[in-house]
């Protein structure tokens, strides 16, 4: 491909880039293509040379698909899959006081960070186990009381005798 061409094709992906990452790829290789240094280019981009060195060399062995964006898989999980889905079981069908928390009836992220270090010995942040139980589908929120079980007597009784007294003092 012509120089002018890979710059047109160039221009055109930074146009259409989305990405901020992906664009400053882009725009490091087209800052060497027209002869800037990639000591300069790195500075313009805000990157060292040994990053536009490799941006530059991606371009030449893939073109544009090559300065695509990797998929970054991320730290190893803590606990494995069978943990996990343990530790979300746990906390969807059990109390804390269930499971030896002494009178405790309502799961904390600090109790499930607890919980954790005590099962498994994994260490987590409030914020950690807070990642974690979302991916598992659950949600920190705080406990509701409902009086679906209450007596309905008791509670016929306390709209029209109770409730009324309360609010006439």
């Amino acid at each position: 491909m012509e120089k002018q061409d890979q710059l047109s094709e160039l221009q055109e992906a930074m146009n259409q880039a989305k990405d901020r990452r992906l664009y400053e790829r882009y725009l490091a290789v087209r800052l060497v293509l027209e002869g800037e240094t990639m000591e300069e280019a790195g500075r313009i981009i805000g990157r060292r040379r040994q990053a536009v060195s490799s941006y530059l060399s991606a371009y030449l062995a893939g073109g544009i698909e090559g300065l695509a964006l990797g998929h970054s898989t991320g730290k190893k999980p803590k606990l494995t899959a069978e943990q996990q889905e343990e530790l979300a079981e746990t906390i969807a069908t059990r109390t804390p006081a269930d499971v030896g928390f002494s009178a405790r009836y309502n799961w904390t992220l600090a109790l499930a960070a607890e919980y954790a270090k005590n099962r498994w010995g994994v260490s987590y942040s409030l914020r950690g186990m807070s990642i974690l139980l979302g991916r598992q589908g659950l949600s920190n929120t705080r406990p509701t009381y409902t009086l679906e079980k209450a007596d309905p007597e008791k509670q016929r009784e306390f709209k029209e005798k109770t409730f009324p007294a309360l609010k006439k003092s």
